[in-house]
């Protein structure tokens, strides 16, 4: 395998968490907005990814890395509350808010940092690697 391969799949990955933290953080910023009916209100959206075959080499390993298949919107029931002084309350007094958990955000935010600081440490330890390599010669 080309050791250069290994920048190639890892700043894949960089980009995928990058839109992970990008789409969570939309979500966090309108957890709380309400709406008058349920076809205006955000809902929740969630990236997704797959994997990309670049090359086979030997025995069938795959060499490759991930790429962005496309943002859903969640399909979980909207949020209803009682507001009657909310002016974008409907005839009930009810406006509907967004299906956005707060504490699944704060997760998936967590688990895409984290997901970007290994493959940060990956580019590290495989850059040291080269120049350790280069350095043999001397």
């Amino acid at each position: 395998m080309d050791l250069f391969r290994v920048f190639d799949i890892a700043s894949s990955a960089l980009s995928a968490q990058t839109v992970r933290m990008n789409t969570t953080a939309s979500n966090m910023a309108n957890v709380d907005s309400a709406s008058s009916s349920i076809g205006t209100t955000y809902r929740a959206r969630q990236p997704v990814f797959e994997s990309v075959l670049t090359q086979s080499i030997g025995d069938g390993v795959a060499v490759g890395g991930v790429r962005l298949a496309g943002i859903v919107e969640s399909n979980a029931e909207l949020r209803r509350e009682y507001q009657p002084a909310n002016p974008l309350a409907d005839e009930a007094g009810y406006v509907f808010l967004p299906n956005v958990n707060p504490v699944e955000e704060m997760a998936n935010m967590i688990s895409a940092s984290r997901s970007y600081q290994t493959n940060l440490e990956v580019i590290n330890t495989s850059k040291q690697m080269l120049m350790r390599t280069l350095n043999l010669g001397r």
